[in-house]
Order: structure tokens, then C-alpha cells, then sequence
């Protein structure tokens, strides 16, 4: 007999739906016939998430199966020429040096093409933070770190071991950027160091500091060149990205890209080892949101100032992944709620969109350019490995064997238009839960995305609206002013004013959403975070419709908020300068509302957040206690932007569905276990 009390999908259950393994990148070798995904899975004790890299067989005819396997886990895939696996793992040394740390940091490991036990290869004081190889060279670079005043990994050791034995944990900070989301910038810096093989006996060869960015340095095909983005902070108003060219033999700086109207990003070296791709991306001022293209130059001609490659696509493309055969840049673009596979002739500029749904990431290039593989996910899909055809339109991508299923979804996909005050087509997501209909409408929870340039066109762990369709909920997922995939004048439209054309759009297709038969326009509630808890926040002051508001990692105060947070520079281009252009602070900001909510809410926030940091959650928290609002604070000292521990995510969604229930669904509240 079927268990009647089981879930019936694992979103029904937050212990099940936790512990769903998830994909994070894929990689493919250069000779085309191994792919290699990081798969996240929950630990045994439940706290954590442990990465493991398995195979995939890019034809699709063989199950993927599990490469590694230690409790410290492996990531960061990268291949050598002769298909050698590299990557990253705190796990011990099997063979440790008679001095090695009893702690062990990130170090570069490798495992053999034909088999055999993996090995360690090299470690840094501060440990190993990235490994890039070169398609036809055994040059290998790595990201590490080095504390002022150390010229060398010797003398950083020793001012490591000085400062911990001391227990000095002070930075002293000489620049204007001193935080970064989530963490502390300092005291050791970031550097790129290139080794002429992945050994231990190799000596590395220190290629100068790396910005803050995510972006990863990258080498020339032959191994001859290393490309890296720096910062250029001698503007603290103008900090922009810049690239450096260097001799990866000598480290010898050759070239330093930059210009004082556009920042550049996401370097990559295409077929010919010489010719260099970026993301180039223009200043946003108080007038304008910034725009990007990809950007194509010689790396090391300081007289080429390079030309755009896509002059006439209104979209924004990720970074340029060139083609083995010189022919072909490929790339993926937010494009009306998707984020499409794109190839661009290199001979004469034609664009083709490869595929006409999903979102796509990871993408790797074939070695005969015939094939695409990449990991494709949608808001009703998680990252999937997939293989398209390298030249055919809109095409369906033949699915391969994922580690990463997650089984039914409890409920269905489909999509809310309308248009806007101005004439603006709109459209968003809605995410229908099963059984939802004219004679049992389902409750309905308006869910804003954060960027605010962004949009909701992809799986998230994070915000999985899943989780509350489980429970009984619709969720619209809008794409408002200032949202990416709808072209520069959606920017444009609410660039001026946060509180305008976003609020007013999100409204509108909400309104459009509840004329559907099949949702509960009495029963409403709305959440986001980071700009999403803005709008939050901004809703709570110009509404009373809702009944209940969830505010996540959201901006209140703009005035204190532009001084606090990791990207003042950034914030100022937008928004001016605080003590010169009030008007857009007077005329965006919440707090100067807050005597207008009534609606009930629930605060989250974490103490690490630095991008929005924990003031703006605890000036509203002072408001929200001094006016009387019925409130509560799930306050997280332990973690940043996003709740990322399994048990403080199980904690965030069982608080905000419990939160949820009692107000818009009328049941007794029920405080969450282990709160």
C-alpha cells in the first residue's frame, strides 16, 4: 500500500528539497570526448554542502557517474592538454611535508586521464583560490594571495604565522574598496601567479594583483599570455574594471586595457592566441544606465582600441566563449524572460540565436566548433548539461544524463502580460500550484527579483518558488522596469526614479495576474530581497493591498544606506552624490514613508551582508516597533547577501511560509522549530 502521509514531490518537504543535489559548473576537455560538473550535495550531519565533480558522456549514452568522493570536498574543474583533471580540495595530503599545516587550506590537485588515485600538486599560504589552464600549452595559472610587504610565498608564510601567533586579526586599509558582499577585503591581496606545468617542482612567477571581481584570469591557447581584470581606483567615483595582458612567462606587464567612460570585464583569448574578447560595458552616470557589448581587440597592440562586436543587438551578452576554430564567438543574453545561446560569425558579424527558451551557463565549445554544451536551466527546470548543435536557430537541446535530478514540480508554468502607463509591454512568470482553479483559487504571492538589472529567466535555490507552490501558492514572478533581456530603454524607464516604473509595473501585472479565475485576489502577500525588498519596502509605504509583506536583505534608508554599502562608487553613478543630488534620495527613499505602513512584515536580514548592510534592516526594524506595525525580525549573525547553510535556509523558508499562513491564509501562528 502507497504511504498517503509521503510528500508527493520533494518540494513539499524542506528537509527533501535541501538535500537535491545541484549543479554548479561543467567544463569540457579539449579534446572533446570528457564533460566534468561540480555537484553540490548536503553532508552527512545535515550543516553543509559538500562538492563532488563527476563525469557526464557528452554523447549521452552512459550514465553519469562520481569521479571524486572526500569530506572536504572538490571543485573547480580545469584540464590540462593531455586530458589531466585539475582541481581544488581542502582534503589532507595523503603524503603531507614534515612542516605542512595541521589545517589544511585549498590546494591544486590533479587526477590522471587513464585513472588512478588523485594527487596533490601544489599548495599557497592562504591556500588556492582558482586554477586556469591553456587549451594547447601545459602553462597553468593560479589565483592566490599575498600579505603587504611579501615578495614571495616564503615571506608570506611568515607573516601569516606572525599574525596568527600574535592574534592580531586588524587590516589597515590604503584604498577607497574595503568590503565585497560577504566578506573582508585585506589584508593579504589578490594575485595571479603562472607556473609552466601544474608541479610541485614548478616555479611560479607572480603576474601582479587581480581585482574583486568573480572574473577569472585567463591564458592564451599557446600558454604565452595571461589576461586579468584590475581595478582603477584612481577616481574613487570612476572605479572601473580594467584588463592587463601580461607575459605569462616573465609576468611582464605588456598591456593594460582601460578607458575613463567604460569598464572591461570577462576576458578570454580566442583561436589565434593573440586576439582578445571582452565585456565592455559603458559608465552608468545620474542620467543613464550603463550598456554592454563584447568587445574584440589584439592583446598586446597598445594602438588597437578595439571595436564592438555586436553594434546592433539591444540585449546584454555574458562573456564570449570563442570557438576552437576561429570562426565563431558564442555567448548567452537575458532576452524576454530566457537567456538564450547566441553564436556570432566572427567573419561577418551575423548573430543566430541558437535556442529560443531556457537559460544557459557553462558554455564550452567542441574542438571541431560543431557542438555547444552547456548547463540550461528555466524557472521550472534546475541546471541541466545539454548539447545544441553549433550552427542550427531556436533548436531544442538534446538533454544529457544529469547528477542532478529533482523529480515532479507541484504545479505548473505560464506567463502574465499586460502593458504598462506608458505603452510598454510587460511580462512575467506565474508559477501555479496544482489544483489551483476558478472553484479553489489559490492565494497569491508576489515575488520581485533583485539587481535590479536582472531577471527572473533561470532556476534558483535561493528564491525557488517551488517551495511555495508546495504550500498552496501562486507566485508571480514580474519583470519590471530596469529589468535585463527587454533592451536599454527598459533601463531607461526606471533608471530615474526606483519608485516610478518598477512599482507601477509590478502593480500592473499583478493586477493583470488577479483577473485570472484561478487566484484569490482577498488573499495576496508580496516578498523579495535586495532591490526586491526594496520594492518591498516601497510597497509597504504606497499600499495597503497586500496582507502580509516578507522584506529580505531590502534598502530603506538610501541616505545611510549610500555610505555603508561595499560599492558607494557604483551607488553615486546612479544615484549622485547624497550631499549635492537629494532629489532622487527625497523622492526614492521609504523611510521618509514609513508612518504610512500598516501591512504586516517580516524582516529578514544577515549581519554579513555587505552589500546592503545590517543598518538598513535595523532602521526599519526601529520603524516598523515605533509605529505600531505588526512585525517580526529573522535576524542571521552568521550570514551575508543570501542565507546559504542548510539549516538557515530551512529556517528561512519554514519562517516565511509560517509567516505567510498566519496572514494571508488565516491560521494560527506557529514560530518554526529551532527559532
Amino acid at each position: 500500500m502507497p504511504d498517503d502521509s509521503a510528500p508527493r514531490t520533494a518540494f513539499h518537504d524542506l528537509g527533501a528539497f535541501l538535500a537535491l543535489p545541484r549543479i554548479n559548473s561543467l567544463v569540457l576537455s579539449p579534446g572533446g570526448d570528457r564533460l566534468i560538473a561540480s555537484v553540490a550535495e548536503l553532508a552527512a550531519d545535515g550543516a553543509r554542502y559538500v562538492t563532488a565533480l563527476w563525469e557526464i558522456d557528452p554523447a549521452g549514452q552512459r550514465p553519469a557517474r562520481r569521479l571524486t568522493r572526500s569530506a572536504k570536498g572538490e571543485s573547480a574543474p580545469a584540464f590540462r592538454p593531455d586530458g589531466t583533471l585539475l582541481f581544488l580540495s581542502a582534503r589532507p595530503d595523503t603524503d603531507p611535508a614534515k612542516d605542512a599545516p595541521a589545517e589544511e587550506e585549498a590546494a591544486l590537485w590533479a587526477l590522471p586521464a587513464d585513472g588512478g588515485e588523485a594527487y596533490r600538486v601544489l599548495g599557497r599560504p592562504g591556500g588556492v583560490d582558482g586554477v586556469v589552464t591553456a587549451r594547447h600549452s601545459d602553462r597553468t595559472a593560479v589565483l592566490g594571495s599575498l600579505l603587504p610587504g611579501a615578495e614571495d610565498a616564503e615571506a608570506d608564510a611568515r607573516l601569516r604565522k606572525a599574525r596568527k601567533e600574535a592574534k592580531v586579526g586588524a587590516i589597515l586599509h590604503e584604498e577607497a574598496l574595503v568590503r565585497f558582499w560577504d566578506h573582508d577585503l585585506g589584508p593579504a591581496l589578490p594575485h595571479v601567479f603562472t607556473l609552466p606545468e601544474a608541479s610541485a617542482s614548478a616555479v611560479a612567477v607572480d603576474c601582479g594583483r587581480v581585482g574583486r571581481s568573480d572574473a577569472a584570469p585567463t591564458l592564451s591557447p599557446d600558454g604565452a599570455l595571461l589576461a586579468h581584470v584590475v581595478e582603477i581606483t584612481d577616481d574613487t567615483d570612476r572605479i572601473r574594471g580594467a584588463v592587463a595582458v601580461v607575459d605569462a612567462a616573465t609576468g611582464k606587464r605588456l598591456r593594460l586595457i582601460s578607458a575613463d567612460d567604460a569598464q572591461f570585464s570577462a576576458p578570454v583569448f580566442a583561436a589565434d592566441s593573440r586576439t582578445l574578447i571582452c565585456e565592455r560595458g559603458t559608465l552608468s552616470d545620474f542620467e543613464e544606465s550603463y550598456d554592454l557589448t563584447l568587445w574584440s581587440l589584439d592583446a598586446t597592440d597598445e594602438q588597437d582600441r578595439g571595436r564592438d562586436l555586436l553594434p546592433d543587438l539591444d540585449l546584454w551578452p555574458g562573456p564570449g566563449i570563442p570557438s576552437p576554430t576561429g570562426d565563431a564567438v558564442f555567448f548567452s543574453a537575458d532576452q524576454l524572460g530566457h537567456s538564450p545561446v547566441f553564436r556570432l560569425d566572427t567573419a561577418d558579424g551575423t548573430v543566430t540565436r541558437l535556442t529560443a527558451t531556457g537559460s544557459y551557463t557553462d558554455l564550452s565549445v567542441s574542438p571541431d566548433g560543431g557542438t555547444v554544451y552547456a548547463l540550461r536551466a528555466a524557472i521550472d527546470a534546475p541546471p541541466t548539461p545539454v548539447r545544441l548543435d553549433s550552427s542550427g536557430a531556436d533548436q531544442q537541446p538534446a538533454e544529457l544524463p544529469s547528477p542532478a535530478p529533482v523529480g515532479a514540480l507541484p504545479g505548473t508554468l505560464t506567463e502574465v502580460t499586460t502593458t504598462a502607463e506608458d505603452g510598454t509591454a510587460l511580462r512575467s512568470w506565474l508559477v501555479l500550484p496544482e489544483g489551483a482553479s476558478a472553484e479553489a483559487p489559490a492565494p497569491l504571492l508576489l515575488w520581485v527579483h533583485g539587481g535590479p538589472q536582472g531577471s527572473w529567466n533561470a532556476w534558483t535555490w535561493r528564491w525557488n518558488p517551488w517551495v511555495a507552490a508546495a504550500a498552496g501558492y501562486a507566485v508571480l514572478l514580474p519583470d519590471p522596469a530596469l529589468s535585463t533581456g527587454y533592451g536599454l530603454e527598459m533601463h531607461r524607464r526606471g533608471w530615474q526614479d526606483w519608485g516610478g516604473n518598477p512599482y507601477r509595473d509590478v502593480i500592473a501585472l499583478t493586477d493583470a495576474a488577479l483577473e485570472r479565475p484561478d487566484l484569490d485576489a482577498s488573499r495576496t502577500a508580496m516578498m523579495g530581497g535586495s532591490f526586491g525588498g526594496y520594492m518591498a519596502n516601497w510597497i509597504a509605504t504606497s499600499t495597503d493591498r497586500f496582507k502580509a509583506i516578507v522584506t529580505h536583505a531590502s534598502l530603506w534608508n538610501l541616505h545611510s544606506f549610500a555610505g555603508t554599502t561595499d560599492a558607494p562608487h557604483y551607488w553615486r553613478r546612479g544615484f549622485g552624490d547624497v550631499l549635492r543630488t537629494t532629489e532622487r534620495y527625497e523622492r526614492s527613499s521609504p523611510h521618509l514613508r514609513a508612518a504610512e505602513i500598516s501591512t504586516p512584515m517580516l524582516v529578514i536580514h544577515g549581519d554579513r551582508d555587505y552589500r546592503v548592510p545590517i543598518g538598513e534592516a535595523l532602521g526599519l526594524w526601529t520603524d516598523l516597533v515605533r509605529f505600531g506595525v505588526p512585525a517580526k525580525f529573522l535576524y542571521y549573525p552568521d550570514e551575508g547577501h543570501w542565507i546559504l547553510k542548510p539549516n538557515n535556509a530551512k529556517v528561512w523558508y519554514a519562517t516565511v511560509l509560517a509567516f505567510l499562513a498566519h496572514h494571508v491564509l488565516g491560521e494560527e501562528w506557529r514560530r518554526p522549530d529551532l527559532l
